[in-house]
């Protein structure tokens, strides 16, 4: 009856220890894949801040020409009142 037990300690004890090993496998196969997506969500964010600059820049400068346009619309007008 003890070795009964015993075997079934013992079984129970493999068992866990199966358990335990694959355990670590998806654990590390896990931070593997958490290291690869926090370096895409890098890539992602390094290329947003890109994005971003550009729009500025290019907004910059939309609103530079604008307001050369205007300069050159209120020139035109103050000629027209001039010649009339």
């Amino acid at each position: 009856m003890a070795l009964d037990r015993l075997d079934a300690l013992e079984s129970r004890i493999r068992d866990l220890v199966k358990l335990v090993q694959e355990l670590k496998k998806k654990h590390a196969a896990a931070e593997e894949e958490l290291k690869i997506v926090r370096h895409r969500l890098a890539v992602k964010d390094d290329s947003n801040r890109r994005w971003e600059q550009e729009r500025a820049d290019i907004k910059s400068r939309i609103e530079r020409v604008l307001g050369d346009i205007e300069l050159l619309e209120c020139l035109e007008e103050r000629k027209e009142v001039a010649l009339d």
